[in-house]
């Protein structure tokens, strides 16, 4: 959504900045590590997060970047992020997704925007997220290059219901804010 007062002569009020809104979503099943440490270890928002299973993906599996991601590509009208990192292609295989984060920043910047605010639920039965929010947030927020204070995030279960709610999986979703 673009919202812009037209310029109205002799008006008194400052025309409103550009705001555009994003929503991401995504999902990985998670797997049990091996006993003998083998599997992909369990990041969120690029934090390292003791877990005994990991996520299955062809990047680090990192939920909550992806949705970010998609988030703010959706804001500025760009292809989602399957689209401008395929798993099919091999130079993104166990990549940190903070690169196609990055990338996405990069593309917000060209159009001349910021993040205004983010505000993202993490759904999992297992790891409880709120031990780690103020780590994941500030990360976020590095990586983002806003305050901290613009970065959300909230974490839920699925009370024991579908995959979910059996340890099986994590959801997320996101909501961004941009504007000029």
């Amino acid at each position: 959504m673009l919202l812009r007062q037209s310029v109205i002569r002799g008006s008194r009020y400052p025309p409103l900045m550009s705001v555009r809104i994003g929503h991401g979503y995504d999902l990985h099943r998670l797997e049990p590590l091996q006993p003998e440490g083998d599997g992909r270890p369990f990041v969120l928002g690029g934090i390292e997060i003791e877990h005994d299973r990991g996520p299955v993906g062809h990047s680090d599996g990192d939920v909550l970047l992806h949705a970010v991601t998609d988030a703010i590509l959706g804001a500025i009208g760009e292809p989602d992020i399957g689209k401008l990192f395929p798993d099919t292609d091999r130079r993104h295989e166990g990549a940190d997704s903070s690169i196609f984060l990055m990338e996405a920043c990069r593309r917000l910047r060209d159009r001349g925007l910021s993040i205004g605010n983010l505000d993202a639920t993490i759904i999992c039965e297992m790891p409880k997220i709120g031990p780690h929010t103020d780590a994941i947030r500030s990360h976020l927020a590095d990586l983002l290059g806003c305050p901290i204070e613009d970065v959300n995030i909230k974490g839920k279960t699925h009370e024991g219901v579908d995959a979910i709610g059996e340890g099986r999986a994590i959801e997320v979703q996101v909501v961004v804010l941009v504007n000029s």
